[in-house]
């Protein structure tokens, strides 16, 4: 597995933070995608999920994390929906291919890689998701793995 250091540009994304089981993860990113289609704003292809905690270390209905998808244009906050920019940063980042919830491994790769490397992990962990379950078998489902960085 190949490990990279890349910049992320600044981009605005729309988001609806959750707290509870990943089973969630599929119906939330629906709410996101018929939201901006319902405001008429364009995706501009970053899907993704923020995690903010493990489900290695936390009981199922405590974990933390947001779907979102990134947008040109200009939007306002609504129900769940928020609205944030996610500023130009820089992050560790792998290819992952398989299921979704098999995931785990790469994440911590990339974190052992930080460390062995002399970065500083400075947020919690992104996954981007290249391609859809609804479009492909789950074996070719496409993640990037991404932990912001610093380095040391």
């Amino acid at each position: 597995m190949e490990v990279l250091e890349k910049r992320i540009k600044e981009t605005m994304v729309a988001y609806i933070p959750y707290m509870g089981s990943f089973d969630k993860i599929p119906e939330l990113m629906q709410e996101v995608g018929e939201w901006l289609s319902e405001k008429g704003l364009k995706t501009t292809g970053r899907v993704y999920g923020t995690y903010f905690n493990s489900p290695e270390d936390t009981p199922t209905e405590n974990l933390q994390y947001e779907i979102g998808f990134s947008f040109e244009g200009v939007a306002i906050p609504e129900g769940k929906v928020g609205i944030k920019e996610v500023p130009e940063h820089t992050v560790l980042a792998a290819m992952y291919k398989g299921p979704h919830t098999e995931v785990g491994p790469v994440i911590h790769a990339v974190a052992d890689y930080a460390v062995k490397n002399g970065y500083d992990i400075v947020g919690p962990v992104t996954e981007i998701y290249l391609n859809s379950p609804l479009e492909v078998p789950e074996s070719e489902l496409l993640t990037e793995v991404q932990f912001p960085v610093i380095k040391l």
